[in-house]
């Protein structure tokens, strides 16, 4: 870590005058590293992406902050843990990277999160959705910003299970991700008086997902639950349509989905299907614009998880502009204490676990006729305010929550 020193006020003495030196910060390069999968199944709700929506709030500082450079580095952990732990060590140890932001697939983002804690270097995640990231596992330099599972299950979950589907069975991407994204809507189907009439688990990146969705039809259960996310989502949805399964009565929930997701999938896929998410980019002015100017870089409209690039490297680079030095342990002082209000969060705020509290909203993808134009998806259904979307810091096992 390369900390900007705030230069002491040394007196220099001109023609017997004492004059205070004026205070200067050292010119030095904040690096953030953009760590997510650029090549695979959430290229598409990540990847380059994320590296433009955290160049994006680079740019409004002019790309310079308390007098340093800031730089985006980018790599593809390709859903692996192994190469993120890697690539974080080397960036770290020698590639003078400051902060590492994004990291979806949960799997790569635990073992960051391990060494950014041992390296006590900040961790923005925007990706993930594992609960541990800011439950068990959390870190005092791990923020933990745009969405988790116990959100997506308070959300989609809580949403069908008041549609009267009461019986559920999980179609689950067989690794930490899905793992806790179908554990969450358990425990909240059981809560609420649902039942599970069971699960089955595929891997990362499956193709052909006939024997899992057959298993789900016939389960008998109101609702089959997709616990995975990208290309598998969108595989999985695609050919339980093929299937007729929504047609014979069941209901299938995408636990999380983004709107690159219907948009692979077209409005005649996934129409009527509900959703949890973060960020919608027609919600007001602030949204459209934000989602115009990314849209002409991208090529298309935000995910979520890119709008929460955004916020999280904006509100890392107002604190170290406030702290005025990219010391770890200040600067995360500094984004705790700072509400974050921007085009992502309205009235936001940093709990001691690490998790960004914030709004989160239910939407029902719209049907073709319903939609005005590209991009134009969803109905927000409702705004699940921040103290019901998210886990009370004190329940999720984080060893910070006092």
């Amino acid at each position: 870590m390369r900390t900007l020193l705030l230069a002491g006020t040394a007196l220099l003495t001109l023609a017997g005058t004492a004059i205070p030196a004026a205070a200067q910060v050292s010119d030095n390069v904040i690096r953030i590293g953009v760590m997510n999968d650029r090549s695979g199944i959430y290229a598409d709700l990540a990847g380059e992406g994320s590296a433009i929506a955290a160049r994006m709030a680079a740019e409004e500082f002019g790309n310079k902050v308390a007098g340093a450079a800031v730089e985006i580095v980018v790599a593809d952990h390709q859903n692996k843990a192994d190469i993120a732990a890697s690539k974080a060590r080397e960036w770290v140890d020698t590639g003078g990277v400051d902060v590492i932001a994004d990291v979806p697939n949960s799997a790569a983002a635990l073992a960051v999160q391990g060494i950014t804690k041992d390296k006590k270097r900040i961790f923005l995640m925007s990706g993930p959705g594992a609960t541990a990231l800011s439950g068990a596992q959390c870190s005092p330099y791990g923020f933990h910003w745009t969405y988790d599972n116990y959100a997506m299950a308070a959300g989609t979950g809580r949403a069908l299970y008041e549609q009267g589907k009461k019986k559920w069975f999980f179609v689950t991407a067989d690794y930490a991700f899905g793992q806790s994204l179908e554990e969450e809507t358990t425990k909240m189907v059981k809560s609420l008086g649902g039942t599970i009439s069971g699960s089955v688990r595929h891997p990362l990146g499956t193709s052909d997902f006939s024997s899992f969705l057959l298993q789900a039809q016939g389960s008998g259960a109101d609702v089959i639950g997709l616990a995975n996310a990208g290309g598998d989502t969108v595989n999985a949805v695609k050919q339980a349509a093929e299937f007729g399964i929504t047609q014979s009565g069941q209901s299938l929930a995408g636990l999380l989905m983004f709107i690159t997701d219907v948009n692979a999938l077209g409005l005649q896929s996934a129409q009527g299907l509900m959703l949890t998410t973060g960020f919608y980019w027609d919600m007001d002015d602030q949204t459209r614009e934000w989602s115009k100017k990314f849209e002409a870089k991208a090529g298309k409209k935000p995910t979520m998880v890119q709008a929460g690039v955004y916020s999280a490297v904006k509100h890392y680079l107002k604190s170290v502009e406030a702290a005025k030095t990219d010391d770890a342990d200040k600067v995360t002082a500094k984004m705790r204490e700072t509400p974050v209000e921007d085009m992502f969060a309205k009235k936001g705020r940093i709990a001691a676990n690490g998790r960004m509290i914030h709004d989160m909203y239910l939407a029902q993808v719209k049907t073709p006729a319903e939609s005005k134009g590209a991009w134009d998806y969803y109905k927000i259904v409702k705004t699940i305010p921040a103290d019901t979307a998210f886990m009370d810091p004190k329940q999720s096992g984080c060893a910070l929550v006092k």
